[in-house]
């Protein structure tokens, strides 16, 4: 029988349809992210736009891997900002130190394996600053690599440019098996636009993330705190727009102690991990190979949040005497009884005090906070102690140092008021305060004070040295 003759009992219609069918149902079942039928188009029609769905059955759950447990993800980005002469990038060339030494990190825990590091600098040299910085360090310089340049079609080399160059690192991550490790500073070079518009952020920064993700390589940005922003919330201290620390999942602080030369770094936001707490830390200049350069010395673990870490080792001197004075001038004010804070404001604006600092030193006092009524508006009152309390201790705790306001104080709000003011705070006994509306009302009141604490209605206690300081 011929070879033509052999075919001709073939239905090859009929075939090409069954092995159709069989990869439309292979495709369904292992790729459960469709919930709807495709509707039926003719060959060659062009695909409408359409959104694609995945299933959370579909997704296989992951632990999150760290190079640094607790402090530096792998495969995500992380900022470290701080202020001029905090050692930002003395403090990254420590990390990396310990990456490819697989060495302790701060807190004791150990890197799990030693991996190769990537930095690009936009401000300092590696000859004279950065390798010398490495060795005072013990890095292993056979896994750090800078990059350096870009050769384009023509063979030329061109400067490397994190805004636009990131995908071709990707590729020449790909051809070395990987880093555990990339440091960019500052991270502000890696935006082509406008560093303090969100879009132009998100824009650039998601090829570095992106980056991360595909090869598990830790991402750490160094970046500044904007000027004129001491005191206020750490992670919104960032220079540029608030999509970096958005799009990091980690942000550590750097902090400078002016008189004692001490340093701290602390975790001041975290999605995947506690974001409290720090390390202190010094810099020390040491000769290697005849090479002078800075390098870390790591000192105790710190409790606390970052703002009240920060806020001890930036603590202004003038500031604080400010602050002192504030807080003098608001108590002897509160000594009698509650104030309104309309007249608070006025004899504060009188005495030149800034409103801001008067706030300040409302949160150390401890002072309680109530509102009357919608004429009659808000009053403060010094937290009282109550009478079996010692003098020591009630000194203690009105001491515009503690700051907050501790369970055993209770504000004194039956005295100091007029008329209506008065008469809805003093008809109600202590038994009885609860129910004329003493209690706070379901939310916090911003002071320390929680909906659970009942304020019992008495007299001032006795002893009354912490109110004229």
């Amino acid at each position: 029988m011929s070879e033509i003759d052999y075919l001709k009992d073939f239905d090859f219609d009929a075939i090409v349809a069954k092995n159709e069918q069989v990869k439309t149902a292979r495709r369904r079942q292992s790729a459960p992210i469709e919930s709807e039928v495709l509707p039926r188009r003719s060959p060659g029609a062009a695909q409408a736009p359409r959104v694609h769905l995945l299933c959370a059955s579909a997704v296989v759950p992951e632990a999150i891997t760290w190079l640094w447990p607790g402090w530096l993800p792998a495969g995500k980005l992380t900022l470290l900002a701080g202020s001029p002469g905090t050692g930002k990038t003395t403090l990254a060339i420590a990390l990396a130190a310990c990456v490819t030494q697989a060495a302790t990190w701060p807190d004791g825990s150990r890197c799990a394996k030693s991996g190769q590091v990537l930095i690009w600098s936009g401000e300092d040299d590696p000859a004279d600053t950065l390798v010398p910085r490495l060795m005072a360090a013990g890095a292993d310089l056979n896994k750090v690599h800078f990059v350096r340049s870009v050769s384009d079609q023509s063979g030329e080399l061109q400067p490397f440019d994190p805004a636009h160059d990131i995908p071709l690192l990707g590729e020449r991550l790909a051809e070395m098996g990987g880093a555990s490790l990339l440091i960019v500073d500052p991270i502000v070079s890696a935006i082509s636009g406008d560093a303090h518009r969100v879009n132009d952020v998100r824009r650039n920064l998601q090829a570095l993330v992106d980056l991360g993700v595909a090869y598990q390589c830790a991402i750490l940005g160094i970046s500044h705190f904007a000027k004129g922003t001491k005191g206020t919330s750490p992670a919104e201290r960032v220079i540029g727009s608030q999509a970096f620390v958005a799009l990091a999942r980690m942000v550590l602080v750097a902090g400078k102690d002016e008189a004692a030369e001490r340093r701290i770094l602390a975790r001041a936001k975290s999605n995947i991990a506690p974001d409290d707490g720090g390390v202190s830390y010094s810099l020390e200049q040491i000769e290697t190979d005849g090479i002078e350069a800075s390098r870390v010395v790591w000192g105790e673990l710190i409790q606390g949040t970052a703002r009240d870490i920060l806020g001890e080792v930036e603590a202004d001197p003038e500031m604080e005497s400010e602050r002192d004075d504030a807080a003098g001038f608001l108590s002897g004010l509160l000594s009698s009884g509650p104030v309104p804070v309309k007249e608070i404001k006025r004899d504060a604006d009188g005495a030149g005090h800034a409103w801001r600092t008067i706030e300040r030193a409302k949160r150390d006092l401890g002072v309680f906070a109530k509102k009357l009524g919608l004429k009659e508006g808000w009053v403060w009152a010094l937290p009282e102690c109550s009478s079996e309390d010692r003098h020591d201790d009630c000194e203690e705790r009105h001491s515009p140092k503690r700051g907050g306001l501790r369970e055993a104080w209770r504000p004194s709000i039956d005295t100091g008021l007029s008329g209506g003011e008065k008469a809805r705070f003093s008809e109600a006994s202590p038994k009885t305060a609860t129910e004329e509306g003493v209690r706070p009302s379901g939310k916090s009141t911003g002071n320390g004070l929680t909906a659970d604490v009942p304020y019992a209605i008495h007299e001032p206690h006795s002893c009354g040295r912490h109110l004229n300081r």
